[in-house]
């Protein structure tokens, strides 16, 4: 005999009390929600900086990345990390490197998209603009995969300066036919490309590489070489050719070197090991030995450093975007969380101490994309001296700057989702392990810091191209004219440059974003001036006062 139980509202009663209560009082995840329409201060950039023509499209990719599937997809690549099979089952070199399909989805999707090329194959006004909004969207959906997108991307105009290489690469470095295949590149439609130039003794000191370079010929730019080594930290070592620095005869040069042989032969680059790394999960790095490797050297035997100091700086302004994008979504996430969750009867979002919290971090997001679509802008327009120098003073400021305020930023936005936002099937974990990778790649923050005291001490007119450039706002901010005064009174002597860089750096960075927001009409302009300029950031988040605090944070809602 079977036992019956009551039911109420159409379902099977547990007799057992096994369901002990509703679950209330708890938020859904923030999904299903256009990245671009979502974000005031993105939609604004997008059309201040000479974009408005991209609007349509960078709507419908917001979309797409924005659905439930997209953020699921940026979960799966980071919980399912590559791995490495140096050799096939028979014994013979493959040094394939593994992926989750939804990794191949993301680089897919990117590709696809130009992410690693449009302003090179569809120059125009705003290109760069446009392609920055793009990757800063996709970038909010997984870091990771950036890192090959950056690489190949920036790796354009330093082929440019080897024409022979180039006419043979760069049709498929810009391609949009993504191909992971471990294939040579002469049977692919699209190839990536990575960067080999870290080695254990040196690091950030790259004039210390002891990596050889042996001319197989004649030797000299555009020959082949063979390059022995052992590189130390290999980003993405799936690529289909890396741009590497060894020394040659006459010193430390530039050398493109192939996965494959021409004859279609494993180049012996070989993978040692992955790294285990705390962010940027996803993404496969390794160390990496050249055993005989054959390379061909870009551009003058030992300029190697002058020759790829263009794709640094490229992939620089890209650490800008990527860390601008966590910044966004690590604002969003608190927001949301904050608007859905109640605590002593208010929702989170409506406590006044939480507002200015939320506000704060919103202040700093749109601050730092503020300025990085400004430099988009001023990439769009090198051939005008003034941009040409902002260009080379501001993505080394920005990128010092706005990689260095990201892991402050994600551990204050987890700190607003509270205990939920620690364990890991949220996101802000993630974000926060990725938020100090950008501040350590490409250059840490005391490299950045005297790669600017060299740029202003070599080319004096980077330094009066920043002052242009925030003078353009004089009269608009009490907060910021002081800050240029002062600033420009303490760097009539430039002397000691080196001993105070930090202070420094920090007061031209904050000084040029409060110029972009000022110059923007951004409504987080003032906020950011009397918080980041009159009390020169002394603060924690949160101490805001005179702001208006509720209309920041709908500003910045996702949703």
């Amino acid at each position: 005999m079977t036992a019956t139980f009551p039911v109420r509202d159409g379902g099977a009663r547990d007799p057992y009390g096994a369901v002990t209560h509703e679950v209330i009082n708890q938020p859904v995840e923030l999904a299903d929600v256009n990245l671009y329409h979502s974000d005031a201060a993105l939609a604004d950039g997008v059309r201040r900086e000479g974009a408005e023509w991209a609007m349509n499209s960078l709507g419908a990719f917001g979309a797409r990345l924005g659905s439930a599937e997209s953020f699921e997809r940026g979960a799966l690549a980071n919980k399912n990390p590559p791995e490495l099979d140096t050799h096939d089952r028979y014994g013979r070199r493959v040094d394939l490197v593994r992926f989750h399909p939804a990794w191949h989805e993301l680089m897919r999707s990117a590709i696809e998209e130009g992410l690693h090329a449009s302003p090179w194959t569809e120059p125009r006004e705003g290109a760069h603009v446009a392609r920055a909004a793009r990757f800063y969207m996709q970038s909010q959906i997984e870091a990771g995969h950036g890192c090959p997108i950056t690489m190949t991307f920036a790796s354009v105009p330093c082929l440019k300066l080897q024409p022979d290489l180039a006419r043979d690469w760069l049709p498929k470095i810009v391609s949009r036919v993504y191909d992971p295949r471990n294939v040579p590149a002469a049977e692919k439609q699209g190839v990536t490309i990575g960067m080999a130039m870290t080695e254990k003794q040196g690091g950030s000191d790259v004039r210390a590489n002891t990596t050889r370079a042996i001319a197989v010929g004649p030797g000299g730019p555009g020959q082949a070489h063979e390059l022995v080594g052992h590189k130390f930290f290999v980003s993405a070592p799936m690529c289909d050719a890396f741009l590497t620095l060894a020394q040659a005869a006459g010193g430390l040069s530039c050398f493109l070197v192939p996965r494959w042989r021409p004859d279609g032969t494993k180049n012996p680059l070989q993978i040692v090991r992955l790294k285990r790394k705390m962010g940027n999960v996803s993404n496969a790095s390794s160390e990496t030995e050249l055993r005989g490797a054959l390379g061909w050297m870009v551009g003058p035997e030992g300029r190697g450093v002058a020759t790829i100091i263009e794709m640094v700086a490229m992939t620089r302004f890209d650490c800008m975007i990527g860390s601008s994008a966590g910044m966004r979504r690590a604002v969003a996430e608190a927001i949301d969380h904050c608007r859905q969750r109640w605590a002593f009867g208010a929702p989170l979002v409506d406590q006044p101490v939480m507002t200015a919290v939320l506000a704060d971090l919103a202040i700093e997001a749109e601050a730092a994309l503020t300025l990085t679509l400004r430099m988009a802008r001023a990439l769009d327009h090198r051939d005008d001296p003034h941009e040409e120098a902002l260009v080379r003073l501001g993505t080394g400021i920005g990128k010092y700057w706005i990689c260095k305020r990201a892991p402050g930023h994600a551990a204050e936005a987890m700190e607003c989702v509270g205990g939920s936002g620690v364990m890991e099937d949220s996101p802000m974990p993630r974000l926060y392990r990725e938020a100090p990778v950008n501040a350590i790649w490409e250059g840490s923050g005391n490299v950045q810091c005297l790669d600017i005291a060299r740029a202003i001490a070599r080319s004096p007119q980077t330094l009066d191209a920043w002052f242009d450039e925030v003078g353009r706002a004089r009269g608009e901010s009490a907060a910021l004219d002081a800050h240029v005064a002062a600033l420009r009174a303490d760097m009539r002597d430039l002397a000691d440059f080196e001993s105070r860089a930090r202070d420094v750096c920090d007061r031209l960075a904050t000084g040029l974003q409060a110029a972009a927001l000022v110059r923007a009409g951004s409504p987080v302009a003032e906020a950011f001036c009397r918080s980041r300029l009159e009390s020169r950031g002394a603060h924690s988040y949160g101490a805001l006062t005179g702001v208006d605090c509720r209309a920041i944070v709908a500003r910045a809602a996702a949703r």
